[in-house]
């Protein structure tokens, strides 16, 4: 995303995140269920590598991390809450791990898009932090959205596209399900479908 399209999407109301919590499946599969939440894409940054495969990333020499970019609309849904939101849905305090899922490309990390959202996701950590939510401090890393490259169509929404995959009905499933039960006041309407 160039920042002449960032500057267009704020102009219309829109706002714009960018989360790596671990595989891009289950990210998706919760910001989608969201109240104010407009698009989830699916995809990569962070890297040095330009327009990288899944296979590519995957292998964990790209240095680009599995992310979802986030549209929002600010006045149904703040950045202070989406960040509640992905801390709360991941682990946080591994290095460079989600589960089984190990490598660089499955980091936890902010992409933030400006100053504020830097100050916001350091806040949160911060708190954390202190909040004793974690049993070991977090390890999120906080990094400069550079460029998003979207991954290839059969990521997008894959969760809803792939529901008997193993890997759904193991890990996405649950995670959903874990998710929707603590954020009940944040979910739309139709987001237990």
């Amino acid at each position: 995303m160039s920042l002449s399209d960032e500057a267009a999407k704020k102009s219309s109301g829109k706002s714009v995140a960018t989360f790596g919590g671990g595989c891009f499946w289950c990210t998706e599969a919760v910001f989608l269920r969201l109240k104010g939440i407009l698009k989830v894409t699916s995809g990569y940054t962070g890297g040095i590598v330009p327009n990288p495969t899944y296979e590519e990333v995957c292998k964990g020499t790209t240095g680009h991390a599995e992310v979802i970019q986030v549209e929002y609309d600010p006045k149904v849904i703040s950045f202070e809450q989406l960040l509640d939101v992905f801390f709360h849905t991941h682990d946080p305090t591994t290095l460079n791990r989600q589960g089984a899922d190990t490598g660089t490309q499955y980091r936890s990390a902010v992409f933030y898009h400006d100053e504020t959202q830097k100050v916001a996701a350091q806040k949160a950590i911060d708190e954390l932090n202190r909040s004793g939510d974690f049993d070991s401090p977090i390890v999120t890393k906080l990094e400069k959205l550079t460029v998003f490259y979207p991954a290839e169509d059969y990521h997008q929404d894959y969760f809803k596209q792939n529901p008997g995959n193993p890997y759904c009905q193991v890990v996405v499933g649950p995670k959903v399900s874990k998710f929707q039960k603590r954020f009940k006041a944040l979910l739309k309407d139709d987001a237990a479908k």
